[in-house]
């Protein structure tokens, strides 16, 4: 652990040295030592490391040949503000610190004509309460980063812990200072619900923080995905796109028309790399008469939408982008048990809802929710005709089905997803979503009647284009 001294030094010869030797003999590491004319012209921090016996015991020597008087034992935190670079941007901040009581032991800023000041301080204080609180004052002003504070002070860790994790994820998403604040209020929220299950909060800070990296560092230059190209029929040929995270994206060609169906669109922060590869795979793609269809209304299926002036999916499917265009929450918000996890999902990969004018309807009959699926509407593409089935809510509401009888095939959305082969990244990123959400499914009794229902209508020789994971061949039981 690490104790923070604040020592008076004599006006003798050798005085820092007999103050060093005594931190050697009982074991102690200096790891850090602040002269503070500002203080006083003998005043001289110290932070030493050492187990709590010798810390004590370097504390009463210290004590004992005068370098420590009264409560000397200090609480230094030394953190950087980001200061409006304007005149009197940083008054706020000094008026902050009047109001706490807190000193300044360390100051030092430098705008280089940027925006913000990074302004670095060693506040020294003698109570963590009022740290905490000061801490807490500073945040609402302007973005605080800690950059050094005594370990060993318990009261301190949790707004340290907070501010710090704040800090890391805004910087790595490209957060606001409001998205920042949302980001950490669902974070707790998360770790709220999983406390009652008797789970760590240093799991699931853990797990929240790498869900978060996951994301990031699987954009741009890390954003490789497995590419399978299926012929279907004499005329419709499948392109199977797999991300790391976030749905399949499964383009249908027609060979004779050269127009495209794009069914899913993974995540909105891997936009740019998407439609990068699909310009790849497809010349012209852009002066190509296309469509999207959608499986359903997940943040990891829309995220190419802006793309396509038509865009195909069933009525609940729309009305959940309706109600979320008005500002109310998604159905997987609904349920308290998923709000913060989707939240916070919609932060960490850019999600928006897809533009209502663009939606086109699959619907031509209402569903029959006391059946697991039940057939909606008809689709064709090419030489494929598909009827369109809907389930009754298991997965999320408007989940959608696409069997073609005639040539076997069937687009199963995440009613049905190939887990048995993944990428070693897509299971990677699918243990984390179960934990942080307690499930993927809006309601696991009724998902696991669709899936039965499937397992039983695809049982004999049908090729499955599925949500997530590999195409699933005609040979494969399910």
């Amino acid at each position: 652990m690490k104790r923070s001294f604040m020592t008076t030094l004599p006006d003798t010869s050798g005085a820092f040295l007999t103050a060093s030797r005594i931190i050697l003999r009982h074991g102690g590491n200096m790891v850090r030592a602040s002269y503070n004319k500002a203080v006083d012209t003998h005043m001289l921090f110290v932070d030493v490391e050492g187990e709590e016996e010798a810390l004590d015991a370097i504390e009463a020597d210290l004590t004992a040949e005068g370098f420590l008087q009264n409560e000397s034992r200090v609480k230094v935190v030394l953190i950087e503000a980001e200061v409006p670079n304007q005149p009197g941007g940083i008054i706020p901040v000094l008026e902050a610190l009047k109001a706490h009581g807190v000193s300044i032991s360390y100051l030092s800023s430098q705008a280089a004509g940027k925006a913000f000041a990074p302004l670095k301080m060693g506040l020294y204080v003698e109570d963590p309460a009022v740290i905490g609180a000061l801490l807490d004052s500073l945040s609402a002003i302007c973005t605080v980063r800690i950059l050094d504070y005594d370990a060993g002070e318990k009261k301190l860790d949790n707004t340290v812990f907070y501010l710090s994790f704040a800090d890391e994820m805004r910087q790595l998403l490209h957060l606001t200072p409001e998205q920042t604040k949302e980001f950490v209020y669902y974070s707790n929220l998360v770790m709220q619900q999983l406390d009652e299950k008797g789970e760590p909060h240093s799991k699931t800070f853990e797990y929240i923080s790498r869900f978060a990296h996951f994301v990031a560092e699987h954009g741009g230059a890390g954003h490789e995905c497995r590419t399978t190209c299926q012929k279907l029929t004499d005329r419709v040929f499948a392109t199977v796109i797999e991300p790391p995270c976030g749905s399949n994206i499964t383009v249908l060609e027609d060979q004779v028309t050269r127009a495209l169906l794009v069914i899913d669109g993974g995540f909105t922060c891997y936009e740019a790399s998407t439609m990068r590869l699909l310009r790849e795979l497809f010349p012209h793609f852009d002066a190509r008469k296309k469509e999207m269809l959608l499986t359903h209304s997940d943040s990891d299926h829309t995220g190419i939408c802006q793309h396509f002036q038509t865009i195909w999916c069933t009525r609940r499917t729309a009305d959940c982008f309706a109600g979320e265009h008005m500002g109310l929450p998604s159905p997987r918000e609904e349920n308290p048990n998923m709000l913060p996890y989707y939240r916070l999902s919609t932060l960490i990969t850019d999600y928006m809802p897809p533009a209502l004018s663009r939606l086109c309807l699959l619907d031509s009959q209402p569903c029959d929710d006391t059946l697991p699926l039940s057939k909606v509407g008809e689709f064709c593409f090419g030489d494929m005709h598909f009827d369109v089935y809907q389930g009754n809510g298991g997965h999320v509401p408007g989940e959608t089905v696409l069997l073609d009888d005639r040539h076997r095939i069937a687009v199963t959305g995440d009613d049905y997803i190939n887990a048995v082969d993944m990428l070693p990244a897509q299971k990677e990123f699918n243990r984390l979503a179960p934990y942080l959400a307690r499930s993927v499914n809006q309601d696991s009794t009724k998902y696991r009647a669709i899936l039965s229902t499937l397992r039983h209508i695809l049982s004999d020789g049908w090729l499955l284009l599925p949500g997530h994971g590999a195409v699933v061949p005609r040979t494969q039981k399910l």
